[in-house]
């Protein structure tokens, strides 16, 4: 009788490819983890418990079958491992790296809720994923024939690419229109290296252009094109730009020279990682080099500021969060790794001024957390007397992202929007109040994950092909 393969939680313990010493890790922007070999994949895999009710799928939200590809993994099957994996997720090994699983699939992991450790379910499917690319599992991007229908997407991020891979499958015409070089959106320019290596970026793309999908870069709709000119070349418009409008501070001396938004700095260092030529880094104005670096902010965007200012070899790098530890929104794993590489936070903290005409300090006053508010977070409070200055050359502002006002930059009559400024859409079909026009992603949703993304860009995919109805013409050859 073959050995049993899986339910090996109770003798076989929780392990993560191995992680890079932090001397290491500083001095580059190359991923942080290596690769699992095939038998340590396997036999990680192999600790999944096969839940009666998988609550790992549950809260995935692609709603991956999570205990399939993982028994299948366990049993080296892996090519079939691979394309369940893609079935209902654009982009596995890009999930495997940048999701925050401790708070989605692994967080509800059973065996970790019983005490056990989690299953490595993102270090697995990055594996099974990369390993495909390797054994040339992925397949090009193909159809049952070419349709003369049409599809603009303005917006290159993940629900954009997302909703263009489903649609070409289909046959349909696609063309993606965006403001900057490269595609990718935030995958390209906003997530750093050591998440999330470029390569792994660019060869999806490449697959798209191969695939047939037409990108239009350094095209900025309502300056280069009109939304108009859009709509009137395409039988259907997804809205998927994203949300790049950064939330400002309101505190004297906030124009000071040196404070600088999150956006800027981590685009700035990811277009240096492509070998591109930047003024704003070079003239070491989003460079924090031997400068003393302090981050406000406590998200993701924060983590991924304070660590790429210790890669580029700042003297100094904060991080101010007016909550604490267990109250901030960023993922527990990257502030475990912020503090191995040198990041030291500063809780309940907020900042309340900066001095100098270019930054050298940060007025920063001491919260204390008082009652829940309506969501059930405690409230930050102000101590009276507590104020003090953080010295810093570079102060890098990561408050979060908003949409910006679309129907003004685009001149659209009747998109509506909410009062939060995204894209007013139906969550289930993405059509928004305009015929024919769908949105999907941040822009609909607000900030949120690549993942979230993902699925929005999927399932608008769907509602567009339902619209455009069964193949009813063939393209001209």
């Amino acid at each position: 009788m073959a050995k049993q393969p899986m339910l090996k939680f109770v003798t076989v313990g929780r392990e993560m490819p191995d992680k890079r010493t932090a001397d290491m890790r500083r001095a580059d922007f190359d991923e942080i983890y290596g690769e699992f070999a095939q038998e340590k994949a396997a036999e990680q895999a192999g600790r999944c418990s096969q839940c009666g009710v998988p609550y790992c799928q549950s809260h995935c939200p692609v709603n991956h079958n999570i205990p399939d590809w993982l028994r299948m993994t366990a049993e080296g099957r892996l090519e079939e491992a691979y394309l369940l994996a893609q079935a209902n997720n654009t982009f596995p090994e890009i999930c495997g790296r940048i999701c925050p699983q401790d708070r989605l699939c692994e967080g509800n992991c059973v065996i970790e809720k019983s005490g056990h450790g989690t299953v490595t379910i993102g270090a697995v499917e990055k594996y099974i994923t990369d390993n495909a690319w390797e054994a040339g599992y992925v397949q090009p991007i193909t159809n049952a024939g070419e349709r003369s229908e049409s599809v603009g997407i303005i917006g290159a991020g993940p629900g954009g690419l997302a909703c263009a891979d489903l649609l070409r499958r289909e046959g349909i015409q696609v063309t993606v229109y965006d403001r900057h070089d490269r595609a990718g959106g935030l995958m390209t320019y906003g997530i750093p290296g050591f998440k999330l290596e470029k390569d792994v970026v660019m060869r999806r793309i490449r697959q798209l252009e191969e695939g047939g999908v037409t990108f239009r870069l350094n095209c900025d709709v309502g300056v280069d094109l009109s939304f108009d000119e859009i709509r009137e070349s395409h039988d259907a418009v997804l809205i998927a730009t994203g949300v790049y409008k950064t939330r400002d501070l309101q505190a004297p001396g906030v124009g000071a020279k040196g404070i600088v938004r999150a956006i800027d700095f981590l685009t700035a260092s990811n277009r240096k990682s492509f070998g591109d030529v930047v003024e704003e880094f070079e003239n070491g104005d989003l460079d924090a080099k031997g400068k003393r670096v302090v981050v406000i902010g406590g998200g993701d965007t924060a983590m991924d500021c304070v660590r790429t200012a210790i890669r580029q070899g700042a003297t100094s790098v904060k991080c101010l969060y007016r909550r604490d530890r267990d109250n901030m929104p960023g993922s527990k794993r990257e502030v475990q790794n912020a503090e191995e590489e040198g990041v030291e936070f500063v809780w309940l903290s907020s900042p309340k001024g900066f001095h100098g005409e270019t930054v050298e300090g940060v007025m920063v006053q001491k919260m204390r957390l008082g009652q829940p508010d309506a969501t059930g977070r405690q409230v930050p409070e102000l101590i009276e007397g507590s104020d003090y200055v953080e010295e810093a050359d570079l102060v890098i502002k990561a408050l979060g992202f908003e949409p910006e006002d679309l129907p003004r930059l685009w001149g659209v009559e009747g998109l509506e929007v909410t009062r939060w400024g995204t894209v007013l859409a139906d969550f289930a079909t993405h059509e928004t109040s305009l015929p024919g026009i769908y949105a999907c992603g941040d822009i609909q949703r607000g900030a949120s994950l690549v993942v979230w993304a993902i699925r929005d860009g999927r399932e608008a995919a769907q509602a567009i092909m339902a619209q455009l109805g069964p193949r009813a013409a063939i393209a001209a050859e």
